[in-house]
């Protein structure tokens, strides 16, 4: 039997090969195909059981069998894969695609909307009605017949642009590699970081310390390397990744001009003036200027900051480290000297105390605390050895989820940290379908007989993806439509992540996560007050460089020519001008490496990390106010935010867990931007 098609259970990993993608996915397209055309032929009145529940139970078989293919993509890439993945992907890009333009599905659905039937439904399946309405409208569904054909092609073409934009990264990536055969040249790296790189030489059967530009590599040159001329090699090989700089069949130039001009059409066929209207008819945003004027206000209160954190940082570059100019490779070295001098402490010293094992026991038993849970270790057919495999389970033992951890870099493996769901919540006849996620980062492997060890900032990614796959696990809705995180506003998708970023910086959760990896002492007290110390240093440039994304994307997608004679380039550039104090080299390709909005879903929607930190903050404020730990707001929390998923409007949930809408004032004091710039002790400290 194919593995593809067999709903029995979790995947089976072990099996899946390339050759199995097309044969399943063209059966279930074929049997989709076959039900909406039974469906539309059926003359009874629609209803949930004989029109909505069929469609529910065949489209999910559809995604159960696609998602392992997406995901070992991603994390397991090889040539074969590739192919297959590439080459099934137009067919499932042209089924969606012409779902949502069926006109006579979307008049079903207004027949449902407008019955007696309707009335009696659940508010969640209502719920699940109206936002399939909306999208039958947002996907095109009134469109003439010339004008749905034009559409179909946009969405196919764009599919296959956003896939060879991540192909292309990934190769772009993994090709480079520096091999330093004089240990003189690295000094200041780190002994795991240059034992790691050791490892790396030998097994490409070579002699010395060979470098890559995956972050477990990368990010550790640039922060501790004493040699400027390899920061800078390194440096800018990175930035210049699948760009005309490099091997022109990775090259994105085109890419990114074609995927903008294409969502530019695709929002004027829809009656939309510009994609960012069209990618915020589904967020809780409202308008383009509204972002817009967001970003704008928040760069304005950052930039004073920031110009600060520059100035300093410049100050200390010329007096302690001898650097009369401070270039871009020169930020983060010069950046961990001065929070050395300044906080007494360096990142690779605090990394010591965070073993893996330490960090996942500490993560655990905070959800347990929360939530009443329990988080125990399970099996499960996994696509690496390294993978692990867990069981949530209530007080009483009853299994509620399960979650996948992939958590290292790998050559096969696209950069960056995401959650995606493998199965999801919802009720099949009296049975409960227990959901999954996969929870995948890019940590430094373990190296020799030691643990894996995170720096603090590994250790926030992780939370934030545990945050997301908690949003997915204990979801209470019993209707896939609306479980988890579907039908989230996309822009308040992050709102649970941000919130468990706020526990890595509170000592009565840190305490009981640590452990130094030789001595197997707990963090000290005061290292902890120093890293606390230094939460908010150059929080400004942080701050900024965010904001530069986001407004970037935005104005990409409103207030941008796709047919005029500035460039995507030309465009990045204005807004730096406008809210940059750190301005990269000309070479410099940042865009070609945006993933995030060319190939991530986050097109015209990369505001949404700020905007939903906004509702972060200010819902773990109220755990400031009652107990970091209190189970009771716990509850609260998993209650109105994680239970409901996508049943009611964010704004709903958030105000209910609250009890009033969102204020900026936690975001400000948590960024630390609510002080004056120019206090004695400065905004960064």
């Amino acid at each position: 039997m194919n593995p593809l098609l067999d709903f029995s259970g979790l995947p089976r990993f072990a099996q899946i090969q390339p050759e199995h993608v097309a044969p399943a996915i063209d059966a279930l397209l074929t049997d989709c195909r076959e039900l909406i055309a039974d469906l539309l032929a059926d003359s009874r009145p629609p209803t949930w059981q004989n029109f909505v529940a069929p469609m529910e139970d065949a489209h999910e078989r559809l995604s159960r069998a696609w998602g392992p293919v997406g995901h070992l993509n991603a994390v397991m890439n090889s040539p074969e894969l590739r192919e297959a993945y590439n080459a099934t992907l137009p067919a499932m890009t042209q089924y969606y695609a012409e779902l949502g333009q069926n006109l006579d599905l979307f008049n079903k659905f207004k027949l449902l909307r407008s019955s007696v039937e309707f009335l009696t439904l659940s508010a969640t399946r209502q719920k699940i009605i109206e936002n399939e309405l909306r999208d039958f409208r947002l996907g095109g569904a009134e469109l003439p017949e010339a004008k749905k054909l034009r559409y179909l092609a946009i969405q196919e073409k764009q599919s296959e642009l956003s896939s060879r934009f991540s192909d292309n990264l990934l190769d772009a990536t993994n090709d480079f590699t520096l091999l330093i055969e004089n240990k003189d040249e690295l000094g200041g790296l780190p002994n795991d970081v240059l034992q790691t790189a050791q490892e790396a030489a030998t097994e490409a059967e070579k002699t010395g310390w060979l470098f890559t530009l995956k972050a477990p590599s990368y990010m550790p040159v640039m922060q501790f390397s004493d040699n400027r001329a390899l920061r800078e090699k390194m440096y800018r090989a990175y930035a210049m990744r699948a760009s005309e700089f490099g091997n022109p069949e990775w090259d994105n130039s085109t890419l990114m001009e074609e995927i903008v001009q294409l969502r530019s059409e695709e929002s004027r066929l829809l009656g939309f003036a510009n994609y960012a209207e069209l990618s915020l008819a589904a967020k809780m945003a409202e308008t383009p200027g509204q972002v817009v004027d967001f970003m704008r206000e928040l760069a304005k209160r950052a930039r004073p900051y920031a110009e600060k954190d520059l100035g300093e940082l410049r100050e200390f570059a010329t007096q302690q480290i001898g650097l009369a100019e401070l270039h871009s490779w020169d930020v983060s070295y010069a950046s961990e000297k001065l929070r050395e001098q300044r906080y007494a402490f360096s990142e690779q010293e605090v990394k010591e105390y965070f073993p893996e094992d330490a960090v996942l026991k500490g993560l655990f038993s905070l959800v347990e605390t929360l939530y009443d849970l329990r988080i125990v270790a399970s099996i499960a057919p996994v696509w690496h050895e390294s993978v692990r495999f867990f069981d949530i389970r209530d007080a009483q033992g009853l299994l509620i989820g399960q979650f996948y951890f992939d958590l290292y870099a790998r050559a096969s493996k696209r950069g960056g940290a995401w959650m995606d769901d493998v199965i999801t919540r919802r009720r099949v006849d009296a049975l409960i379908q227990t959901p999954v996620a996969y929870m995948n980062c890019n940590f430094a492997a373990p190296v020799g007989d030691k643990p894996a060890m995170f720096t603090h900032d590994d250790v926030i990614t992780l939370f934030h993806e545990f945050g997301h796959g908690l949003h997915h696990l204990l979801t209470e809705v019993e209707d896939l439509g609306v479980s988890g995180i579907n039908g989230v506003e996309w822009d308040a998708v992050e709102l649970p992540s941000q919130f468990m970023e706020n526990y890595c910086w509170e000592w009565d959760v840190l305490c009981d996560m640590t452990r130094h990896v030789d001595s197997g002492a707990s963090l000290p007290r005061a290292l902890f007050d120093k890293m606390l110390a230094a939460k908010n240093f150059q929080s400004g440039l942080q701050n900024l460089r965010q904001i530069e994304f986001a407004l970037f994307d935005m104005l990409m997608h409103s207030d941008f020519d796709t047919d005029g004679n500035k460039s995507i380039l030309q465009l990045l550039d204005e807004v730096r001008r406008e809210v940059a104090v750190l301005i990269p080299p000309e070479y410099n390709r940042f865009p070609h490496s945006f993933s995030h909005i060319f190939a991530g879903g986050y097109g015209a929607g990369y505001y949404s990390y700020k905007w939903a930190e906004v509702l972060s903050s200010d819902a773990y404020s109220l755990f400031e106010e009652q107990g970091v730990l209190n189970p009771a707001v716990g509850a609260r929390f998993r209650a109105e935010i994680l239970a409901v998923g996508g049943s009611r409007p964010a704004m709903q949930s958030f105000s209910a867990f609250r009890g009033r809408e969102p204020a900026i004032d936690a975001l400000l004091r948590h960024n630390g931007l609510a002080e004056a710039p120019d206090d004695d002790r400065g905004p960064s400290a």
